[in-house]
């Protein structure tokens, strides 16, 4: 090996970066079963900013159709109806004092569909940032053998290796849709 490698682990940490996100998207996409990761990205305007679901209630899972969110304080129980109501999950809360129960409906077929777009879409998404990494990689590999800070044996090893690294990544990203659309899909 030479002095000048490439940096892989910061190759594999954005890689591992577009990974994290779409899963963090996956988990925002509603499948017919309850998860507290539904109500995760939802923002409730509370005590005069916005603040994430969980820092005002706890959300919890109690059957596989219902959410509960149990408010810490009383004077946001609104509020954070009013945030489940309005966000795109098309979800109907319902207050029994500080606690919000979030039926979780079946989804119809069109609906499943369309989540399936949607997550083929995000997937998508975070294989072109994967490849998007490999190509930066792959750029500095080239510029370090013209500048020749590495010979053309090694810039093709290490070619190899952030090329596997991205096959690596590509499959897994390829496996989390297919656990997706089994999800969705699931009735």
């Amino acid at each position: 090996m030479s002095v000048a490698d490439p940096d892989l682990k910061d190759i594999e940490r954005r890689m591992n970066g577009a990974i994290e996100v779409l899963k963090q998207e996956f988990a925002g996409l509603r499948t017919g079963r309850a998860s507290v990761h539904l109500l995760e990205p939802i923002t409730v305007e509370a005590y005069g900013a916005t603040m994430p679901m969980n820092q005002v209630g706890t959300i919890g899972v109690p059957e596989p159709r219902m959410i509960t969110v149990q408010v810490w304080d009383r004077s946001l129980v609104g509020a954070v109806e009013r945030a489940i109501r309005e966000s795109d999950l098309g979800l109907n809360p319902q207050t029994e004092g500080q606690l919000i129960r979030v039926p979780i409906p079946m989804l119809s077929e069109e609906r499943r569909v369309e989540l399936g777009k949607i997550a083929h879409k995000y997937a998508e998404q975070a294989r072109i940032a994967v490849r998007n990494v490999r190509r930066d990689g792959m750029d500095t590999l080239k510029r370090m053998e013209r500048e020749h800070e590495m010979s053309q044996d090694e810039q093709h090893m290490w070619s190899d290796e952030i090329q596997e690294l991205t096959d690596r990544h590509i499959k897994s990203i390829d496996e989390a849709l297919e656990q997706k659309d089994g999800e969705i899909m699931q009735v």
